[in-house]
Order: C-alpha cells, then structure tokens, then sequence
C-alpha cells in the first residue's frame, strides 16, 4: 500500500518577520506547525533567509507533533 500525503507551507511575512505555517493532514488528522525567523534591524532584507529559517522551524515543529501523537497512540494500545 502507498499513500501520498503533502506538506502545505504558507508564509506572512513584514520587514522584519516571516512566519511559517505548515499543514499536513493524514487519515483525517490534520497537524499544524509553525516557525517564526525574526530580522535584526542591522542586518540585510534577505527574504529568502526569513523563509528558510521559519519553514525549517515550522516542520520541526510539525514533525515533534507527529512523534508525540504516534506516543500517544501506542500508549493507548498498551494501556
């Protein structure tokens, strides 16, 4: 058996933050992530920098919540 599922990544972003979203969704459970990369004012505008520090953020935590729900499930079974 094969299953796709795929990562959606939004970001919002202003001249000194970028935050990422990024939404996974598998057998119906959806899980959220998110990850924030702030500018400090002396260094340059390099968006892409934001972008990559806050969506690397955001599956980090994305992917904690997926170990900590596949804990939670096998705990359950185990009692």
């Amino acid at each position: 058996m094969i299953e796709t599922s795929e990562i959606e990544i939004t970001f919002s972003e202003d001249d000194r933050h970028t935050e990422a979203r990024a939404s996974l969704t598998i057998r119906g459970a959806t899980f959220i992530g998110t990850g924030r990369a702030r500018r400090h004012p002396a260094d340059p505008n390099m968006p892409m920098v934001g972008e990559e520090l806050a969506a690397g953020r955001a599956l980090s935590d994305l992917s904690h919540q997926l170990v900590d729900a596949v804990t939670e499930t096998i705990s359950e079974r185990e009692g």
